[in-house]
């Protein structure tokens, strides 16, 4: 549990009585190369502290860094989707500071030249009036490497102040970086929260669909800085922004923005000044607390990287890079969407669960379009929930789930027994007809066994029955579940009903 000091809020309403405010967003995105930025340690999630490292990545004497190609054409990649101009030259810079989690006490990043500037990405939010488009300006996207990771033991917080002692984990020091920043975004009003979560997963969408990375939030895969400064009016110059680090979800994105929104107008409102500063986002209370004061660019000591040669990209790379871009994620959703016939609120549930590739090549393999949503945003989505895993993280294919929609559509299975199926598939016991064989799954549809377990459920109800007779007809889906009961699921509910209508003589 956090231990946090509350401090003065104003109401939602209240700062958008009084204040103007404007955003600015960093996003650190981790690029899925198979080695680091400058050295060739591997770069997987999850391996044991410290074991992939190498004198480069540990800023040893003597050691020289090599630039990724990889993460080179990558950060190309990003710029060309982001609608951005890409440099005919540029180069890395020394950024120079002492942490704990920077072995070589500064980071090799880009400063005053970055391979990627002035971009833009639109964005799409729900108003009071309607959707409405924001134009989110981008300043930059430079490549630089990723710091190690610090963990603070004992203390309340799991930060550094009142811990016993910290470890450091260089494993994801030197991981390739690219470091998107956008301009300082005016105009959104009321609506800055949203606008802020919007392009976070509006980038999101896009990066995973060049596939340069997995955006996995949860793992520091891809991370947001989120910037906001409060102005009396628009005519104003920009405030005093606050930078709150390294918030690691949709949701927590659009909470900062809204409780920084909130505290900096209570310190306007009192007369007092912001500070400039960094924060830290609390999950579990849902305020953002002071870290340190904010540096400058100067007090960072940029110079050139003495032991790295420029970046050239030629104007025929670039445009090849260009022209192999995939469908833009805005342009693919709608076309999407109007194939499928499907309202906004259904197409948003499919993106956010990360599942449109995963249903269109659902559909692809002949399934209809109905069915894959339902099995990848049910089922499947509660079993990947349960296991903390992305849905195509998954041991099941599309072709697997459309398999299984053809099996129910051809009344070999219905839906209770399908989930046994899939549930076959992700244990590892094979392909859906490997596990309807191998379980002794499939419905029983034919008559003489069905005639059986109704006699015996209609002996066991003979109250059940009189009703039916006397033209209850509602009271036989008491005896249609006590046949679905003894049969495990395995009949045809249809089947069972007419069977059993008919079996008493009454009509529907």
């Amino acid at each position: 549990m956090s231990i946090t000091t509350p401090e003065a809020v104003l109401t939602y309403d209240e700062v958008m009585a009084n204040f103007d405010p404007v955003l600015g967003l960093e996003v650190h995105v981790e690029l899925g190369t198979n080695t680091k930025m400058f050295c060739g340690c591997p770069t997987e999630f999850g391996a044991d502290p410290n074991t992939q490292v190498c004198p480069t990545c540990l800023g040893l004497p003597g050691s020289l860094p090599v630039v990724n190609a990889v993460a080179v054409e990558s950060a190309i990649r990003i710029g060309l989707a982001l609608n951005c101009s890409i440099a005919e030259w540029c180069r890395f810079a020394r950024k120079n500071y002492f942490y704990p989690d920077m072995p070589k006490n500064f980071q090799t990043s880009q400063y005053d030249e970055p391979i990627c500037f002035e971009g833009y990405l639109d964005v799409e939010v729900e108003t009071d009036e309607g959707m409405r488009t924001f134009r989110v300006e981008i300043e930059r996207a430079h490549m630089e490497e990723d710091t190690g990771k610090t963990s603070h033991q004992g203390g309340a917080t799991g930060r550094i102040h009142g811990a016993d002692y910290s470890l450091v984990d260089y494993n994801r020091a030197g991981i390739p970086l690219i470091e998107i920043v956008t301009k300082p975004v005016a105009g959104t009003g009321k609506y800055a929260p949203q606008v802020a979560k919007a392009y976070v997963a509006a980038l999101r969408e896009l990066l995973r669909g060049l596939g340069v990375s997995d955006v996995k939030m949860e793992q520091g895969s891809l991370r947001c800085d989120a910037n906001i400064s409060l102005r009396r009016s628009p005519s104003d110059p920009l405030g005093t922004r606050t930078e709150t680090k390294n918030v690691n979800s949709l949701r927590s994105v659009e909470r900062a923005i809204r409780y920084e929104m909130t505290r900096q107008a209570a310190v306007l409102q009192s007369g007092a000044k912001v500070t400039q500063e960094t924060r830290h986002w609390h999950e579990d209370t849902g305020v953002t607390t002071s870290g340190r004061e904010k540096s400058d660019a100067e007090d960072y000591r940029y110079f050139p990287e003495p032991d790295l040669v420029p970046i050239a990209p030629s104007r025929e790379w670039v445009e090849e890079l260009r022209a192999a871009l995939p469908e833009n994620p805005a342009v693919r959703r709608a076309r999407v969407q109007s194939s499928w016939g499907i309202s906004d609120f259904d197409m948003a549930a499919v993106v956010n669960s990360g599942a449109l590739d995963l249903v269109e090549a659902t559909v692809a393999e002949g399934a209809d379009q109905a069915a894959a949503r339902k099995w990848w945003l049910s089922e499947l989505a509660r079993t990947a929930n349960e296991r903390g895993v992305e849905l195509i993280d998954l041991p099941i294919t599309p072709a697997d789930v459309a398999r299984v929609e053809a099996l129910v559509v051809a009344g070999t299975l219905n839906d209770k027994i399908a989930r046994q199926v899939i549930e076959g598939v992700l244990a590892g016991e094979g392909s859906p007809d490997d596990v309807v064989a191998g379980r002794g799954l499939g419905v029983v549809s034919d008559d003489g066994p069905l005639l059986a377990a109704i006699d015996e459920a209609l002996a066991a109800s003979p109250d059940v029955a009189e009703k039916i007779r006397s033209g209850k007809v509602a009271a036989a889906g008491a005896i249609v579940g006590a046949v679905m009961k003894s049969t495990r699921g395995q009949a045809d509910a249809g089947r069972v009903r007419a069977l059993l209508l008919e079996r008493l003589g009454v009509a529907e």
